[in-house]
């Protein structure tokens, strides 16, 4: 499907509507109308259901979305001075295009229009975690994220145990969801270009938890583990204040184990030993 007719360029909407981005926001407005396609399309089939995008800041990737088919998209953006020119759009698409004025992270995405639901977003960078937790919490309500991060928060959330950037962020993200970077994005596609690589995520849920645990014990588990990543478990879980031998023991995990040698079982593990102890405290 392409693009509806009469739509001005990207740039002029900017200047006409006085759209500087402001880094306070996090705003790195995507404006190649290649790339903005391509995430569109790794979005998969938008013909059912609804496509949420956040930040979609002058509408580059909205565009995208609309050409590429998507039935419905629900757009929510803090920025009141981009809302003229989205609602550009609401007229170049009729009945396919909802705004919602306000900031992602008070908004309850997961019961947001019919399902089934699918996230597409260039995220604003400040915010850009908090917003994939409080999606990963209701995992099960999205059929598909395809998110952009920063490189470095995009190699996080992909790592395997024993790697570097290997953590808390990569436990929380792989323990209900399949993820995959996708591609990389240079820092001059963007007005104005951010000092850092991007890259695209496909993040897909899963029904339900690869491993049983509590979630509130495992991200427990999880912050006094990575907390002090160099030193053994039996030295770095102590600040849980239950007895690390015992936790340790139970959970079948050696006491000279490093945070990062952990798979997400193993982490999965702990955080069912460690509700078990504090039930029995």
């Amino acid at each position: 499907m392409t693009a509806a007719a009469g739509l001005p360029p990207l740039r002029e909407v900017i200047a006409r509507h006085g759209l500087a981005a402001r880094r306070s926001l996090g705003q790195h407005f995507l404006l190649d109308l290649n790339l903005t396609g391509r995430i569109a399309r790794a979005a998969g089939d938008l013909s059912t259901g609804t496509t949420i995008e956040i930040g979609p800041g002058p509408g580059g990737l909205t565009r995208a979305l609309l050409a590429c088919g998507a039935a419905r998209v629900i757009a929510i953006e803090r920025d009141e001075r981009c809302l003229g020119a989205l609602e550009e759009l609401t007229a170049a698409y009729p009945g396919r295009l909802e705004i919602i004025a306000g900031d992602a992270l008070a908004v309850a995405a997961h019961e947001l229009g019919a399902p089934p639901r699918r996230i597409a977003a260039n995220l604003p960078y400040n915010i850009a975690t908090p917003l994939l937790l409080g999606w990963l919490a209701h995992a099960p309500a999205f059929t598909r994220l395809t998110l952009m991060f920063q490189k470095e928060v995009a190699e996080r959330l992909a790592a395997t145990p024993g790697t570097r950037d290997y953590g808390r962020l990569a436990v929380a993200a792989q323990w209900r969801a399949e993820v995959r970077r996708l591609f990389d994005i240079d820092p001059r596609a963007f007005v104005p270009p951010p000092r850092v690589v991007s890259s695209v995520v496909e993040i897909v849920p899963l029904a339900t938890p690869r491993y049983p645990a509590d979630a509130a014990a495992l991200e427990r588990v999880t912050a006094a583990a990575f907390g002090q990543r160099r030193k053994m478990l039996r030295s770095s879980l102590k600040t849980l204040d239950v007895d690390t031998a015992a936790l340790l023991a139970n959970a079948g995990i050696a006491p000279t184990a490093r945070a990062e040698e952990l798979t997400i079982a193993e982490f999965c593990a702990l955080a069912r030993a460690f509700t078990a102890l504090r039930a029995g405290a």
